[in-house]
This record gives C-alpha cells, sequence and structure tokens, in this order.
C-alpha cells in the first residue's frame, strides 16, 4: 500500500509516461508538465511556469529541479513574507518529496537483489542519496509487515 505521496507521485509520473529510472529525466519532465528550465549563477526558485536553476553537475541540477517541482506542485503562494516554521516545514516537505521522486517506489518495487551502488547508477544519485532512500524504503517495508 502506497502513502499519500507515493501514490500521488505514482499518477503523475505514469500520467507522461514516466515508467523506468531511465525515463527520469528532468527537460523530459518539465516538458511534459509544461514547465520552462532556465538558470541564473544567484538563485533557485520556480516562478509560475518557471524552475530557475544553478548550473552545476546534472545531480544537483536533477536535485535542485526535484525540489523546486514539489514546490510547484504542492505548495502555493511565496515564501518571502511566510513565518519561518512555515517555511521550514516546505522545504523539509521538498526534501522528502525529493527522495520519493528520485527514486519512487513503485520502480524500487520492481527491483530485485539490488545494492546501494546500483541504485547509484540506475537512479543518477549519490551514495548518501541512495542509502537514506533504501533506509526509508525498507522501514516501510518492516512497517507494513508490523515488525517494527
Amino acid at each position: 500500500m502506497y502513502t499519500h505521496l507515493e501514490d500521488f507521485i505514482y499518477k503523475l509520473l505514469t500520467s507522461i509516461g514516466i515508467k523506468r529510472p531511465k525515463d527520469l529525466d528532468m527537460h523530459t519532465i518539465a516538458n511534459k508538465l509544461g514547465l520552462e528550465i532556465s538558470y541564473d549563477e544567484e538563485k533557485i526558485f520556480y516562478c509560475d511556469n518557471e524552475i530557475n536553476l544553478k548550473r552545476s553537475t546534472k545531480m544537483q541540477e536533477w536535485f535542485d529541479f526535484v525540489h523546486e517541482l514539489c514546490h510547484y506542485l504542492r505548495h502555493c503562494g511565496s515564501q518571502i513574507n511566510m513565518h519561518p516554521l512555515f517555511r521550514q516545514l516546505q522545504e523539509y516537505q521538498a526534501d522528502y518529496f525529493t527522495y520519493h521522486f528520485c527514486i519512487p517506489t513503485f520502480m524500487l518495487d520492481n527491483l530485485f537483489n539490488y545494492t546501494i551502488y546500483d541504485i547509484m547508477i540506475l537512479f543518477n544519485v549519490d551514495y548518501e542519496f541512495a542509502f537514506k532512500r533504501l533506509e526509508m524504503y525498507k522501514n516501510k517495508l518492516l512497517l507494513t509487515k508490523g515488525i517494527i
């Protein structure tokens, strides 16, 4: 059984034809969602249908894109005058979304006998990110089986 977030990500990705790890490409996703990606050396943000990124490594740009995509899809309004605790909550939600979007549960469910290194290569993430996401995934499996 998927959580609300996992279900949201599954429905979103499959509705735009993203079904395998190799389909996870920010330009393809942005195009299918009607978003534009632009670059600025100062700030990372989204405004209307544009996500602005800093030029960096492909992996970092992917993380930043997904983080901002969460704000675009799941949050409204500007954080400029927002109470700091609410802004902190939105940032936490966007980080959590990033783990689940970059390595979707429905894609993990289709893998067998994989290592952290397999996940790193398959999903183009670093070791720390893959480790943390697999811990989330394994803990959820244990929780649903009533082990923890």
